[in-house]
């Protein structure tokens, strides 16, 4: 098997599924040379690897990380980012699987609250 392999529509970006437990996700991601994966984020901690390619991943905080294949970046939660294909790239995207309960302190019901 090979990463290339799992996206068979030519997608801008494309997102599939390689693995999830209880605890972890991952999932293969491809941004095709040139495209965007659009401004979002994450609630809880990620981190994407880059396995073929490069890619630039940017967050609204200034971070800006080139990514080539063996380079990581950790996602911060609940922070927009944003990746750019500078070539096709191959990434694979690791979300930690956590449950409000365990998180709450960061969600407070009133938005003011720490």
């Amino acid at each position: 098997m090979n990463i290339r392999d799992l996206h068979t529509n030519p997608k801008s970006v494309s997102l599939v599924k390689l693995f999830k437990s209880d605890e972890t996700t991952a999932n293969a991601v491809q941004i095709l040379r040139g495209e965007t994966l659009q401004k979002h984020f994450s609630n809880v901690p990620a981190l994407l690897l880059c396995v073929e390619g490069e890619a630039i991943f940017e967050d609204e905080n200034g971070v800006s990380a080139s990514l080539k294949p063996g380079d990581y970046v950790d996602i911060v939660p609940m922070v927009k980012h944003w990746v750019k294909g500078v070539e096709t790239s191959q990434l694979i995207l690791i979300k930690l699987i956590i449950n409000r309960r365990q998180i709450g302190h960061l969600f407070p019901e009133n938005p003011g609250e720490k």
